[in-house]
């Protein structure tokens, strides 16, 4: 009878001791994550966010792996080509100087790269609104076989081979598990972070600097020119708009309608904002234009009216050549060198963007 009692006895003590073990180590798991939350607050003056954080709060270290995420060229086939190679953060996070982004195997895209900032203010993404959530907006360049080119299944695998990635994802989303939803969540962390608010214009609007005179003439020609499509304080309405350019033969692009089929959407494209418009070169949807002069003198004879082309310039803009340039010298103030230098959106490893690796390739 002892016998059994003491059996009875150290069982009980092995299974308490197990349950203290277990317990220890559910606590240690939920200790072990603990993200720090982050809040991105609204610039004054501007519209309220489109971005829904409840479904994906922002934290330190969601944008920390989104951050080297968008930097690393594993992302596309052959290693080249990271989401920064057509986004580069002193052009505003569009492609400096090209009219279309270089892509996989030589390959070139349709349209010229947007630049990624104020994008949690959005609703619809690329040129012509095709892609409705940012969540799932990186899937089209991750496998756009011109672009780079990869599967998400060999962007998984290879994340999981490095020896960083997968402490990184437990420490953004509680474990090891490296998924396309997560991968996409911390691509959004960081580039919903990237936030353009601190222009020379933002300071006269908080009244700590003013314009010069030409760039308050230029602000008075944007209001009475401009201001309907570029509307403030995003510089965009982002709606879809016909300007009247000429088609290009051989790039027959329609636009919106290629997303709606509605012929009335042909080649409507997003209304882009001028935010940082100096550093974005070059310009239109197809990159047509190496200036901002050369925009402006499109508006003011260049336009080539049509069924869809809207009627804000179909009569075309009346601006003589001082009032280019002072319209040019109010968007110069529309450049937020706290943005395109801040060292947060940078490179974490600052490694050379084109940069081919052999070891990377697969």
């Amino acid at each position: 009878m002892k016998k059994t009692k003491s059996t009875i006895s150290i069982l009980l003590l092995i299974t308490f001791a197990f349950g203290l073990m277990a317990d220890s180590c559910k606590k240690k798991d939920a200790s072990a994550y603990n993200p720090t939350l982050e809040t991105l607050s609204v610039p004054e003056g501007f519209p309220a966010m489109a971005y829904d954080f409840s479904q994906n709060p922002l934290t330190k270290e969601g944008f920390e792996l989104g951050r080297k995420l968008f930097y690393d060229g594993r992302l596309s086939r052959d290693g080249n080509f990271p989401c920064a190679s057509c986004h580069q953060q002193f052009a505003a996070f569009s492609s400096f100087d090209h009219s279309f982004s270089h892509g996989f195997d030589d390959g070139f895209t349709t349209r010229n790269a947007p630049g990624l900032f104020n994008l949690a203010w959005q609703k619809e993404f690329h040129l012509d609104g095709g892609i409705n959530h940012l969540d799932v907006q990186p899937l089209a360049p991750l496998t756009a076989p011109n672009e780079m080119a990869e599967t998400i299944e060999n962007i998984i695998r290879k994340l999981k081979a490095d020896p960083d990635y997968p402490r990184m994802f437990r420490s953004a989303f509680g474990n090891d598990e490296i998924n396309s939803q997560r991968l996409l969540r911390a691509l959004s962390q960081f580039m919903v972070s990237v936030v353009s608010s601190q222009s020379k214009y933002d300071l006269v609007k908080k009244g700590e600097t003013s314009f010069t005179p030409y760039e308050e003439r230029g602000y008075t020609l944007f209001k009475a020119n401009c201001a309907s499509c570029h509307t403030e304080p995003l510089f965009t309405d982002l709606s879809y708009r016909n300007i009247g350019l000429p088609g290009i033969p051989n790039l027959l692009d329609a636009g919106r309608m290629r997303i709606t089929n509605d012929p009335a959407d042909s080649m409507k494209f997003k209304v882009p904002s001028l935010r940082n418009v100096v550093l974005t070169q070059p310009y239109m949807h197809d990159g047509r234009f190496a200036s901002i002069e050369a925009c402006l003198q499109h508006y003011t004879s260049g336009v080539v009216n049509g069924p869809t082309v809207d009627p804000l310039v179909s009569n075309r803009l009346a601006l003589n050549r001082a009032e280019i340039v002072d319209l040019v010298a109010f968007l110069r103030t529309l450049t937020d060198t706290v943005m395109t230098k801040n060292p947060r959106f940078a490179d974490p490893e600052s490694k050379p963007i084109f940069s081919p690796d052999p070891e990377q390739h697969n």
